[in-house]
């Protein structure tokens, strides 16, 4: 258990790291962003200029995005070593990487790997085992906790944006399952606070990831579940348009998010909102056809006013109550 516990903590070392790098692409990406505005109005020889930086800083986001993608295979590859030996191999590789993040969770499994099994619990070891995982943390609270069981729903959404805002959580898969599973929880409150969390770690997924086919596995997501508090998400990642990459045969390649905004786009049709309405009629500038195309077609077929209810269905959306 106790090597369990180390293993994991390395596991998660990696997967901050690969946050780490992850905010140097998206930092490059709203620096694209700003290029790409002042183009318009740029004189020519400076449109040079602005294009060959441009191009300079696409290079160097391929080669973050690579090592996004290298720093979560590692991650990932922590436990899926078929023995003893080939998990001691792997971390002593991972040592030479000298990464601060990493090195002392490494050094500390490979102490624990290295200890007898019967000299591996210690006293204090003792009292991390019983301790509930984070979700599990997080729903105790709202069963229990006077703070999350009143009546407005903010409070608990707050919650939700906090706990998926903490690092690593929306990169760790097992985390994002563990919550996604108690959006059947039977308490109604526990329940809610769970659907809220699930989809505040598919929206930083979706827009905050540089892998575009993960990103866009997040939005998906998003669009099978049936409350209200998607909408919002939905509408901000139709509004954002940014690049990313996609992998294909072992390279990453860049691209837009032009699918997930348009599986967005669609999923807001159906909701019918007022707000979805007010940001479909917003996109008639949008840099992308056929978002400008799907969104007018969308007004020309449903012009009156959107009131939440879909033309033709009478049951509204399940709100997780």
């Amino acid at each position: 258990m106790a090597v369990g516990i180390g293993l994991r903590q390395v596991k998660e070392a990696l997967e901050r790291k690969a946050s780490l790098v992850q905010h140097e692409f998206i930092k490059l990406s709203e620096q694209l962003d700003e290029l790409g505005r002042r183009i318009t109005d740029a004189e020519e020889d400076e449109k040079k200029a602005i294009r060959e930086q441009q191009q300079a800083m696409r290079v160097e986001q391929k080669h973050i995005a690579d090592d996004v993608n290298r720093w979560r295979t590692r991650a990932r590859e922590v436990t899926q070593q078929p023995g003893t030996s080939s998990l001691k191999s792997y971390l002593n590789e991972l040592l030479e990487f000298n990464e601060e993040l990493v090195t002392p969770a490494v050094q500390n499994s490979l102490i624990l790997l290295d200890t007898p099994p019967d000299e591996r619990s210690f006293p204090e070891e003792r009292s991390i085992l019983p301790q509930q995982s984070p979700v599990g943390r997080l729903l105790e609270r709202a069963r229990s906790d006077y703070d999350l069981r009143v009546s407005d729903s903010g409070i608990r959404m707050r919650e939700a944006v906090a706990f998926a805002n903490r690092a690593g959580m929306a990169q760790d898969e097992d985390i994002i399952a563990e919550v996604a599973e108690a959006m059947d929880d039977p308490d109604p409150l526990a329940r809610e606070l769970a659907i809220l969390t699930t989809i505040q770690l598919y929206r930083f997924r979706a827009l905050r990831l540089a892998d575009l086919e993960q990103a866009h596995i997040a939005v998906q997501y998003l669009t099978q579940i049936q409350h209200p508090a998607t909408v919002p998400v939905l509408i901000e990642i139709l509004e954002q348009p940014r690049v990313g990459y996609l992998q294909e045969a072992g390279e990453s390649k860049p691209t837009d998010n032009g699918r997930s905004r348009m599986v967005a786009l669609l999923k807001l049709v159906e909701w019918h909102t007022a707000e979805a309405q007010l940001t479909l009629r917003k996109l008639k500038y949008d840099r992308d056809p056929h978002i400008v195309k799907a969104a007018q077609r969308a007004l020309e077929l449903f012009s009156e006013q959107w009131n939440g209810e879909f033309p033709g269905q009478k049951s509204t959306p399940d709100t997780g109550e």
